[in-house]
């Protein structure tokens, strides 16, 4: 990307067309990131996605102590704490910030509450906005010493020593963010040594982006950890689980990035090949691929790469919409609401409630925008309709620090006019290069 600015215009654009080598996947990097260094071993980590949120992860990793040792911009050499005989980190005692990664400061704050120590866990203040009651009252429950720093319910959090006694399942309500389960599924290894018995998970109220917890319990078992769950409701880890090393992993393309270039490949044509994601991705963005295929893409997908293209017969018509539940892919699904701007009719996006806790709260932010391009555009606590634009206007649109916003716009270019992206570097919290990608691919 260009040297630091205040925004990025870009021109109405026509058609894209081109090869993408992806990005690793944030959702994989962070997760193995921290089960390499809870394992037994040393993990060589390849195709580790270069972002933000990994930086911190990393950065928060050395600062207790783990060996890491970098081989190329992508590439790491993670020495296990082995945590199954030690139980701790090298460093006891630290100060770790963690931006507004909530893949690091979620398993994070499971990890050292049960590990126990005396740790400072603080972000940026849209960090401190993000609920994380939930996953705080579930540790607290079975004697993990967490306080609050500021506002009840949301970091900073101070950690202390714990003293575990779990004497029933672990309860955790599933339906504000997946990432709760996750942190307490990663951590559930370190407990069954603790206390020498099978640990019980119990999801409360309906778990959301359940293709999250399946990237989890994929990865523990790769990390030889074996997690049985009953309809994703409750979970059951068995006594003498322990992570393993292993000696080389591939981290495999960013499923949610891909969605953005699988847009470009339906509105400006194709073809677009992505290189890194294919058939057997274990990340649950790949079923973007059937939303642009139903709004009018073809799709083709191998094993590593799928291609994106728009039939002749389909290039001049408006794409079809859609009325859809995007619940399995809330980041993907912030891309197929501007896709909406290019529909024969109004589009309506369901079960989208955490959109309202992430980076931003993302129904809010994509309301206002949306209605600068000419949309008309309503919502409500967990959906979001869109109706095309009658007149297209120009517009700057904002983008709230979300790397997500950022990239999505980019798509509004396929109208008659331009935009303006405000604050385009946000993009560096998972993607730094992405404009460079757009650029190479759209004329």
């Amino acid at each position: 990307m260009q040297e630091k600015s205040a925004f990025l215009d870009l021109a109405k654009s026509n058609s894209a067309q081109g090869e993408v080598v992806l990005p690793g996947s944030k959702s994989i990097s962070n997760r193995v990131l921290l089960l390499a260094a809870l394992a037994k071993g040393t993990t060589i980590i390849r195709g580790l996605l270069d972002s933000d949120d990994t930086r911190v992860m990393l950065a928060a990793l050395n600062t207790l102590g783990v060996k890491i040792s970098a081989i190329d911009e992508t590439s790491y050499q993670i020495e296990g704490i082995n945590a199954v005989n030690q139980q701790k980190f090298p460093q006891e005692k630290a100060d770790i910030f963690l931006g507004n990664a909530g893949t690091a400061f979620r398993p994070l704050t499971a990890t050292l509450a049960v590990l126990g120590g005396d740790y400072y866990l603080h972000g940026v203040p849209r960090m401190h906005e993000r609920p994380i009651k939930d996953l705080v009252d579930a540790l607290r429950s079975f004697g993990c010493d967490i306080d609050y720093r500021q506002n009840d319910g949301y970091p900073p959090l101070q950690i202390k020593q714990s003293t575990l006694q779990v004497n029933a399942p672990i309860e955790i309500d599933g339906s504000v963010s997946s990432q709760f389960l996750t942190a307490l599924l990663m951590i559930s290894p370190l407990i069954a040594q603790r206390i020498q018995s099978d640990v019980h998970i119990q999801v409360k109220g309906e778990l959301i982006s359940k293709p999250y917890i399946a990237i989890t319990l994929n990865l523990m078992q790769r990390f030889g950890v074996n997690v049985t769950h009953q309809h994703w409701s409750s979970f059951t880890i068995p006594a003498q689980s322990a992570y393993q090393a292993i000696n080389e992993f591939y981290v495999e393309g960013d499923a949610s990035s891909a969605s953005y270039f699988m847009a470009l490949g339906l509105l400006g044509n194709g073809p677009i090949r992505l290189k890194g994601i294919g058939k057997n991705s274990i990340q649950g963005d790949i079923q973007f691929a059937h939303v642009v295929e139903q709004m009018g893409a073809t799709v083709e997908m191998d094993e590593n790469s799928v291609l994106i293209y728009r039939q002749a017969e389909q290039q001049l018509k408006p794409l079809k919409a859609f009325d859809r539940d995007f619940n399995l892919i809330p980041d993907a699904a912030m891309t197929a609401a501007v896709l909406a701007l290019y529909a024969d009719g109004p589009c309506t996006l369901r079960n989208i409630a955490s959109w309202r806790v992430k980076e931003t709260d993302r129904i809010e932010a994509m309301h206002k925008e949306l209605s600068k391009l000419g949309a008309k555009v309503s919502s409500g606590e967990d959906w979001l309709c869109v109706e095309p634009p009658i007149q297209w206007q120009t517009a700057s649109i904002d983008t709230y620090d979300d790397h997500r916003m950022a990239m999505c716009f980019s798509l509004a270019t396929f109208g008659p006019v331009g935009v303006r992206i405000m604050d385009p570097q946000c993009v560096a919290k998972t993607f730094p290069h992405y404009f460079d990608f757009y650029k190479a691919l759209v004329k």
